[in-house]
């Protein structure tokens, strides 16, 4: 522990962590803000759809975000190869590779939707008659906004900026792929010096000083989300939204919705197309690759197996991070408001906690018995239901607060047991929520990257991992193939958002 607050490096490691994740958070408020503003104030048609749609680069795993924004912004990305195409250029004039920019660029894609459901879920069930009556009173529209409306909305924007900044500061995979070893965090020293350097008592410090920071965080987060609740008088959105009428209108929400389409939909486009695309032009090679050993290597993995054992992992995910799930949010709802402040952020820990931090964290305390699971399966689902399970407790906690306590009160008072207390009152009205967190935990297991690379043994690889052993691999057509494999992981966790959305109840939450 001397040698790490002694020597330069870690400070500068520490440091770089802060302020890229300060200046992330900046970029995606700064870009989330007016969008969240357009769909609180507007309603025009497919809005609906659009909101549900840009939500999902948060589900993405980061392997898929890293290998989006190469496909899209690579030397040999798509934008490179149609202006060299269109300028006769030799190099590639966008070199954003390994550079702050990228990683930047990324943490803005894989957050704005975080930043944006927060602030225009809570905008939009603010009154708007405050805001008229100090117009009526001669304030103008912009000093009643800083006057009446961003007060208002100051819980909901710091709230939002506190959880950006937590997703940055214990970013992984879009570090590791995007920046390379030169930009350093403490999420990836943790895993160089674990994996690359075995230096497992360094790891566990910077691990202590990242749960640490993460804890104090998540305390002050789950303080703010607190604070979002407004004693005002809701109504509907509708009331107070207005058709998109005059030039003004259609520049504002035209220009968010073109934000919207070229900041989230590009470099996912990019990715898909990217692909499909070979010397040859567009084929199927790089799917039908996936199949096949060229190699004959004795360690080859067909994709199709990763995709079982990733499956595999979520199902046991779903079961344990629901159950758990459901203990947590009891408890959160019926206990007293002094423990139950201690107790949230505890349960959203792993939410702030890095991935790889977890990961690591298994490797050494169930190495020895009596829970000597290194080597055994269940250990990777155990890591993806602590990495689910704020999902899960965050989709259930709204839903069992607004069941009113006089229902089971009456209930017990006609002689009811707690056990059908629970199934005819409780349940009906938690099911849906039940159901949104176990997708949840569900496309989150299928995705996560961190804690697994270090848990996963070599022949039971993930799609997470495997895809990141393709990009570790030199050639066009291991790209091409970290790029098939990503493509399909965007498809399962659009179709588990899908049923997210579907089975969501109301409109405000979290996430």
């Amino acid at each position: 522990m001397r040698r790490l607050i002694t020597t330069d490096y870690y400070i500068k490691t520490l440091w770089f962590t802060a302020w890229q994740a300060a200046l992330s958070t900046l970029l995606t408020m700064t870009l989330a803000l007016p969008s969240a503003y357009v769909f609180a104030r507007y309603k025009f048609t497919g809005k609906s759809t659009i909101k549900a749609i840009c939500t999902l680069p948060f589900v993405l795993p980061t392997v898929v975000v890293a290998n989006a924004f190469m496909a899209l912004l690579g030397t040999n990305g798509l934008l490179n190869n149609i202006l060299m195409s269109t300028f006769s250029l030799d190099t590639a004039p966008i070199q954003l590779n390994h550079t702050i920019w990228m990683i930047l660029l990324a943490h803005v894609f894989y957050n704005y939707s975080v930043a944006f459901r927060i602030i225009s879920n809570f905008w939009g069930i603010l009154p708007d008659n405050l805001t008229q009556a100090a117009q009526v009173l001669g304030a103008s529209p912009r000093r009643a906004f800083f006057e009446i409306t961003l007060p208002l909305l100051r819980p909901a924007i710091a709230a939002a900026s506190m959880l950006v900044f937590i997703f940055c500061f214990t970013s992984f995979g879009v570090i590791l792929i995007l920046g390379g070893m030169q930009f350093a965090t403490l999420e990836v020293e943790i895993y160089r010096q674990a994996v690359n350097i075995f230096n497992l008592p360094m790891a566990g410090a910077l691990s202590l000083i990242q749960i640490i920071f993460t804890f104090a965080l998540m305390w002050v987060y789950t303080r703010l989300q607190a604070n979002m609740t407004i004693h005002l008088k809701r109504q509907a959105q509708s009331t107070f939204q207005r058709p998109v009428k005059s030039r003004v209108d259609k520049l504002l929400v035209g220009g968010t919705l073109t934000l919207m389409f070229v900041l989230l939909a590009s470099p996912l486009l990019a990715l898909i197309i990217r692909s499909f695309t070979t010397t040859q032009g567009i084929a199927l090679t790089y799917y039908r690759e996936l199949f096949i050993n060229r190699h004959g290597s004795l360690f080859f993995i067909p994709p199709i197996e990763a995709v079982y054992n990733s499956t595999s992992y979520a199902l046991v995910t779903v079961v344990m991070a629901v159950f758990l799930g459901l203990i947590c949010s009891h408890m959160l709802t019926n206990t007293d408001s002094i423990l139950s402040r201690w107790l949230d952020p505890l349960f959203m820990l792993p939410l702030a906690t890095s991935a790889v931090t977890l990961g690591f964290g298994f490797i050494i305390t169930m190495n020895k018995p009596p829970l000597s699971l290194r080597s055994s399966w269940i250990l990777v689902p155990i890591a993806h239901t602590l990495v689910g399970l704020p999902f899960v407790i965050r989709s259930l906690l709204p839903a069992m607060r607004s069941i009113n306590p006089k229902l089971r009160e009456a209930a017990a008072l006609l002689g009811a047991t707690p056990i059908r207390i629970w199934r005819e009152i409780d349940w009906p009205l938690i099911q849906q929520a039940v159901l949104v967190g176990a997708v949840f935990a569900f496309t989150v297991s299928m995705g996560e990257f961190g804690a697994t690379i270090f848990l996963a043994r070599p022949h039971t690889p993930t799609l997470p991992v495997a895809i990141y052993r393709f990009l570790a691999r030199p050639g066009a057509m291991n790209y091409g193939q970290a790029l098939a494999m990503s493509t399909l992981l965007m498809l399962v966790c659009a179709t588990g958002f899908v049923l997210i959305e579907r089975f969501r109840v109301g409109d405000e939450g979290e996430f």
